[in-house]
Order: structure tokens, then sequence, then C-alpha cells
């Protein structure tokens, strides 16, 4: 085997790597090598070969050569702790790469600032196998010239057996920030004092002691439980001083929680009776009667080793092939939010770097089965650990596709369409997209589910259904027995279990008023809309799509209150251009015939990303950066936004509504782009530029901002969120989460005092609009615009023509006066039952 040469990875200084002010480093703990005191900000790789890891913090690549020597590269010293702040990656784990492919760019300047020290070291790890022959050091230079050179040393000398004597310890990690370079350095240097073979466990995946980089790649993060384990001689021996030295910290020791008290294990009792009344949260609104049905779902088993690997990737490959075929036939057709969930599973399911991770398991002797799971499984783990639970609901996604492709490769596809009787009413833990999508809705009355979040594409799906549905039950669903009767509130998030004749009889007398309203208010959907007593109300629509456009229009909705225009951005690898946004924003408008178009710009961020959009990592994203901050700070993308709504004719239609506003410095920057982008168009006509209060700064400075913005449009999903302080996409506060409560009231109270102080329209296009208990209280605060989904239009409108602005303005002045959203929603039902049960 014939000498490798490596090149320069990174421009800089070349150095000893005993002038690292670290001793992992300039003691070999990890290997010899050299060290590199940058100039540049990107790392390069110094030869062809594989990426074995990239660490997660992102501050240091391992990669393996084609002659199997593997080197570790370390930007900085210390950069573990920016958890990957300042730092963008270029490759993925088992990525091959070309000598001098970048791998790593950095922001120097940062580092510099934060970082104990640029050096950057890089190591040969694996240095019983390779020496280092000669290497250039204590001069300067550029990304490709020589670095060094390594020799591959004679075979290894086969070990000696092993000796049956074992040992194990478990206990969890107390490092800060885990194992990264450092500890698995010092571990590494510990064990190969040992002659026994010592192996980490942990997430059920094994590393060997010696080896740092495979201890670094197992992600172990502080308060993760390990094993350290050990066979040989001196295994007892081994496993004290290795978990000794972790226990110890290592220097970087910081608390760890306490240990839950671990109860013995208990079979969950069997309750004597099944509930009677289960309380959830609303997923998608109605009324249900019918029987019973618990849908349960098997696990599929897979086994860990396959065939060869070719024969492996051939299935695979099929499999997810065909769940392809099935996903786009049944995105070809259908409503606008069942084609939108089926593009994300296709998104998802085209995701090379899945692909790949998947592949390279089955290329190791894994399953195809086996592959496919340990790779979503890696994706799924991130998502949680993100924190942000709107994202998390995306792992209901990951697990469905999961499901279909592992059941075309067990060849078990039956287990996705269950057969079910007329008018059941649907029970399960939780239900996955695919699923609900299989069922025959013709025969479904309703669903009810243990857990689930009210956002889920299931929510969605459901409402687009017209299915009753509520989530977040709690596990007294799982109790009820098939053909039982049940009555389903998803308006009141109830579900009552073997009614008496009385409560039958009480919920069939509604859903016959229902039907009949509903009839009533289709057919007087394109009226005007009028209170009683004469008072002018617009119901508008929310619109996503051209589609949603022309079924605003067919519903009665007199515009859209809220264009979305976060479909034309997302789930593509560069930003829409201006002449593509133009000509969708035409479409939309000439779909509305002339009515009024108001047009939020961009609100991406938190928990809706963009690959060309690199928003650095956030503890909090949906505080971070999102709507009109991604905007400012990005300016040439709402410069092509506001140029493109621009030229859509007739002048006029169009208004434009800012997102996440908090201060008067964001609308006038915003200002300033518009009127640039005016002068550079030659468009004369006045154009109104609103904002969206969904935060207590903007409601709280209504009156301020009413003085330089045009309109005020209430988002009320976020500002319950953020007044609430819960985030809405938590399902274990979902049932908490109403934008009833008096303290969001009052938000919108003052908003709407403080537009009225300069004249300015408030209207509400979040949820709120849409509940029809809130109607009249929203009218007596004074809200004379409504913006809702498109089939909620006509139902609203004839809910408004039956009410008088005097006693909405009583129940508006009581509910500020309540002291929960539940004594709110209990004064809209006593004062306007329509309302509250329609």
């Amino acid at each position: 085997m014939s000498n490798l040469v490596l090149t320069v990875p990174m421009a800089g200084w070349l150095t000893p790597l005993d002038e690292a002010p670290d001793a992992v480093f300039a003691e070999r703990m990890l290997g010899d090598g050299l060290a590199i005191d940058p100039t540049g900000s990107t790392l390069h790789a110094p030869c062809d070969g594989t990426i074995i890891a990239v660490h997660r913090a992102r501050h240091a690549v391992t990669l393996r050569a084609e002659n199997g020597a593997e080197m570790l590269m370390h930007i900085g010293l210390d950069t573990v702790g920016q958890d990957g702040a300042g730092f963008e990656v270029h490759v993925r784990d088992g990525q091959p790469v070309r000598s001098g492919d970048p791998l790593i760019s950095f922001d120097i300047d940062l580092l510099a600032r934060r970082a104990r020290s640029l050096l950057t070291p890089v190591v040969i790890t694996n240095a019983e196998a390779f020496a280092i022959v000669r290497r250039d050091q204590d001069q300067e230079a550029a990304v490709g010239d020589f670095l060094m050179e390594l020799r591959p040393l004679g075979a290894a000398v086969a070990a000696q057996e092993a000796s049956q004597t074992s040992a194990d310890r478990r206990l969890r990690i107390p490092m800060l920030h885990g194992v990264h370079a450092r500890p698995a350095g010092r571990i590494a240097q510990l064990a190969k004092t040992f002659a026994a073979e010592t192996a980490i466990l942990a997430f059920e995946r094994s590393a060997n002691a010696r080896s740092p980089i495979a201890l670094m790649s197992l992600g172990v993060r502080h308060g993760d439980e390990i094993v350290v384990t050990a066979a040989g001689d001196d295994a007892e021996a081994a496993v004290q001083a290795i978990a000794g030295l972790i226990a110890d910290g290592m220097g970087e020791a910081a608390p760890l929680a306490a240990d839950p008290i671990e109860a013995p294990l208990e079979e969950p009792p069997i309750a004597t009776t099944p509930p009677t009344l289960l309380q959830g949260v609303c997923a998608a609104p109605g009324l249900a009667i019918g029987q019973a049905m618990r849908l349960t779902t098997s696990a599929i088993v897979v086994p860990e080793f396959g065939a060869d690997a070719a024969t492996e990737q051939r299935a695979l490959q099929a499999a997810v092939d065909a769940v392809r075929a099935r996903l786009e036939a049944a995105a070809a057709s259908g409503p606008t939010e069942r084609r939108a969930v089926l593009a994300a599973h296709l998104a998802f399911l085209e995701d090379p770097e899945l692909i790949a991770a998947a592949r390279s398991l089955v290329e190791n002797g894994k399953s195809a089965g086996f592959a496919w799971r340990r790779s979503l499984a890696h994706y799924v783990d991130a998502l949680r650990r993100l924190g942000d639970s709107r994202l998390a609901e995306r792992i209901d996604d990951l697990i469905d596709l999961e499901r279909q492709v592992l059941l075309v490769l067990t060849g078990d596809e039956t287990q996705g369409s269950p057969v079910l009787p007329q008018g059941v009413i649907l029970l399960a833990d939780e239900l996955l997209p695919s699923q609900l999508m299989a069922l025959d809705a013709g025969k479904l009355r309703g669903l009810c589910t243990a857990r689930g979040g009210p956002t889920s594409h299931v929510a969605i799906l459901a409402a687009a259904m017209n299915l009753p549905a509520i989530v977040a039950a709690g596990p007294g669903v799982l109790q009820i027995a098939d053909g039982a009767g049940l009555i389903l509130d998803a308006d009141a998030g109830t579900l009552r279990v073997a009614p008496d004749a009385a409560a039958l009889e009480a919920a069939q007398q509604r859903l016959a008023t229902r039907g009949e309203r509903r009839m009533a208010a289709r057919a007087a959907a394109h009226q005007d809309c009028v209170t009683a007593d004469g008072a002018r109300i617009e119901v508008m629509a929310n619109l996503a799509s051209v589609a949603d456009a022309a079924a605003a229009a067919g519903q009665g909705a007199e515009g859209c209150g809220l264009m979305r225009t976060e479909f034309l951005f997302l789930d593509r690898a560069t930003p829409p251009g201006e002449d593509e946004q133009a000509a969708q924003y035409q479409a939309m408008a000439e779909a509305l015939d002339g009515r009024p178009l108001v047009i939020r710009t961009l609100d991406i961020g938190g928990d809706k990303a963009a690959p060309y959009l690199p928003i650095p990592p956030e503890d909090n994203p949906a505080m971070g950066l999102r709507g009109v901050r991604v905007s400012l700070w990005r300016p040439h993308l709402l410069r092509t936004q506001l140029r493109a709504i621009l030229r859509v004719t007739p002048r006029g239609q169009c208004r434009i509504m800012v997102p996440m506003i908090t201060g008067l410095d964001e609308l006038r920057a915003v200002r300033a782009v518009l009127d640039d982008a005016r002068a550079e168009l030659g468009v004369s006509t006045p154009v109104e530029l609103g904002v969206m209060i969904e935060t207590p700064a903007a409601a709280a400075i209504a009156d301020l901002l009413a003085a330089e913005a045009d309109f005020f449009s209430i988002g009320s999903n976020d500002l319950t969120q953020y007044v609430l302080a819960m985030d809405r996409g938590n399902h274990e506060l979902a049932g908490r989460i109403d934008a009833l409560h008096p303290g969001v009231l009052r938000m919108m109270a003052g908003t709407v005092e403080g537009g009225s102080r300069h004249a300015r329209q408030t209207s509400v296009c979040g949820s709120l609009a849409a509940d029809l208990a809130a109607v009249p209280i929203l009218l007596g605060l004074g809200i004379t615009r409504l913006s809702a989904p498109p089939s909620a239009v006509p139902e609203i409108k004839a809910l408004v023509r039956s009410l008088s602005l005097g006693p909405c303005r009583d129940l508006a002045a009581q509910a500020l006066q309540a002291t929960s959203a539940q004594d709110v929603r209990r004064l809209s039902a006593q004062a306007f039952p329509f309302g509250a049960a329609a």
C-alpha cells in the first residue's frame, strides 16, 4: 500500500501540536499531527475519502481516507461550547468527498472573540496503523499545499484470545458539553492502558473506548445515560477506571438533575367501568353521533441483518419507489390540504441525506428495513431535541413514512386499510396521516385520539374532510369498548360514552338544527353581511393558493383578509423570483374578481424553514428570527416580494400586511423599502401598509403604530401563545390555550382602542375569527372585519346577521371582567346559544 499525501485543509500558519494550549492535543491523546493557526474561514478535505462524523456542535469533522487513515480536524479550542453558532456544515455523515471539497465554514471573527484559541488541530487518530513520515510546519500555507505524508504500518499483531471475564457499570454523563474531543481523547488514552476490550454503550449503539472518533460519534450529551463495559483479564479494573474518569467530569462537570424515583412496574389498573365523559382539544369542529371503533396498530418487526448488500439495496429502492408512486398518484387530485400533506411526505421521502444514511447502513450489513428505521430515527431524535413542539409534530410524518416503507418491505400492506362499518367514530392512541387518508370517509363520522396535537397534519386533514375531531383526550379513549354509543362534540372538546336517551335526542336535534342552519347560511352566503341593527361587518377568507381564492369566492367571502405567501417560498432550494410571485399574486387577485386582497409579507422562520435561509440554531425558534425580522435580515427578499405585489392590477386591490411587528422602527423600515419599490416601478397609486398584531408589544403600543400603519389585523393564534406564554404546539398545554382568555381579549380591546384614535380598522384573521362562540365578543370589542377559512364564511355571515351590537358590547364588557376562558365561553353560550352550539 502506497503512502498517502495530505494537503493543507485551511489557509493559515502550520505549527506543531505541542503549541496547542490543550493537553489532549499537545500530548497526542487523540493522535499525532499538527495544528493550523487559520487565516481562512473554510475547512477543506485534505484528501479523497468519506466523512465518518460531523460533530453535533459543527466544530469538528472526521474523515476516513481511501486507504483507511482516519483524521480529526477540530476548528479552534473550546469551540464545542458554541453549540454550532458561527459554523456552517457543508457535508453529512457517510458522504464521500474529494480533496479540496469544502467541509465546514466558520465566522472567524466571532470565534476569535469567543473561543479560547483559533488553533485548529489536524490529527491522525488511528496511529497504530499509520505513521507520519514527513510534515510541513512553522510556515504559512494555502489550501492545497503539502501538509503531511502517511505511511501505512504492517498488519497488527493478532489479538490474544480475550478472557471471558467481563464487567460493566451504568452512569450518566456529567460533562456540560458531553463527550466531545477532549473527554473522548482522555477516555481513549486510559482505555489503551488496559488489556481488556472496552466499550461505551448509549442509545442502543456501542463505541470502542479506545477510539476517540467512535466515542464522539455516539453524540452523548450532558445527562445522557451510558454503560461502560469491558471483557478481559483486567475488565473490572478497566471499567472502574474509565467510569471513575467520566464520573469525575474531567473538569467539565455540571450538576445533573435528580434521578426520578423508580416505582416498581405494575400493570395499569383496569377500569371497572368505562369513562362516561372525556375532555380533549378540538382539532376539527363539528358534532357527531356514532358507534365506537378502536384502531390498533401492530408493531412492524424487521431483522437487523439482511441478505447481501446488493439485494437489500434493491429491496429498499423498490419500497421507496412504490411509496413515492402511491404518494404522487394521491397528490394529483383532492383537496388542497390533502395535497399539501402528501407533498410534505414526498419531500421527506426524497431527502438525499435520509436515503444516503439508509444506504450506508445497508452497505454495513444491515437489512433494508432496519436501515430505513434507524435512519429515520436519527431525524426523529433531532426534531425532539429542538424543543419546538410545532416542529415535533412533524415527527408523526416521519413515523408515517417509516411505516409505509416498512409495510412494503415486509409485504404486509393490509395493516394500513381497516374495514369500517357504517357510522363509526374512530378511536386511537394516535393516528398517522396515511392511516386517515386510507379510511372510507363516507363511513366515518368523527375521530378521537388519546394523544396528538391540534395543529398536526391529521387535524388539518380532518378539517378538510369535514370530520369532527378531538385530540389529547387521554388514555381513557383506549378503555372504550368497540360498538359503544358515542356523542362527539368537537366544538366543546368532549366525547360522551354510552349517552342516555335524553342526551341522544338532544344531540340529534342539534345536528338537525345545525344542518338546517348550514343550508340556510350557504343559500345566503353571497349577501352582504350586516348586523341586525345595520352595522356593516366584512367577512373575508384566509388563503394560501389560487384554488383557495376560487373556493372563497364561491363561499361568499368578501375578499381575502390574509394571504399566506409562504406556499411560494417553502419546499424549494431557491426563493421565488419577482416574475413568479407577481404571476401568482395576479392569479389570486383575478380569482377574487376585484375583491380586496390582503397579502402578508413572508412569515418564515420558527416552525417554517427554508434551505436557502440558513437561520442559526435557536433555543426558542418561536421567539427568534421569523416574520418581519427575517425580511429585514434579508432585505433583498422583502424588496422582491414588494415589487411583485406592486405589479398586480388593478392598482389598489392589494393591501400589504407585515407580520410579527414589535415596534415602529420595523414598520418604518418596511415602509422605506416599499416607497423605494414604488418609485422604481413608477407606482403613484397609494398602497395600504398594515400591521399584524400578534405580539404583546404591538398590542401595547397600538396607538403609536396606528399613527403610521393603515390598518390592523389581529393574529389571534400567535398573540394567544405569546400572551399566555404557552406554545400552541405543545400537546400538554393544548387544552389551556384559548384565545378567549380574558388576558388575550384585553390585548385585543387595547388594539381596537389604539387603532380608533387614528380611525384605523381592526380585523381578526386568526382561528378565533371562525369560532362562532367568539364572534359576538369580537364584534362587541369593535372588530369590523373577520377573516376565516373559506368553508367557515357562510355560517359566520349568518351569525353576524342575527346579532345586534348593543348586546354584543354588553357581552364583551362581561368577558373582559371574567376570570378564565371557560367563564367567557359560558357567558357567550348563555347570551347567544346559536354562537355556542352552531
